[in-house]
């Protein structure tokens, strides 16, 4: 899996996202998530959001490893 893959995943799943995604092993990625849609929502409830963009990439094994900052835009 690509980055690229998982940025245009989550912003599939969140429109209003704005997304960055590094990581170039193949397994391991970092994501910065910002969306109007996380307002009023705890870290663990935002996290959950961004993952079910993913769908059953984890569970598949394409997806090993995503590291998440999330946050609503100030």
């Amino acid at each position: 899996m690509k980055a690229s893959d998982i940025k245009h995943m989550i912003e599939a799943g969140m429109p209003d996202a704005e997304v960055e995604v590094l990581g170039d092993d193949g397994q391991h990625f970092d994501a910065r998530v910002i969306s109007p849609s996380f307002a009023g929502k705890t870290l663990v409830q935002q996290h959950k959001m961004v993952k079910e963009t993913l769908g059953d990439k984890f569970a598949s094994g394409e997806l090993h490893a995503l590291s998440l900052k999330t946050s609503a835009p100030q």
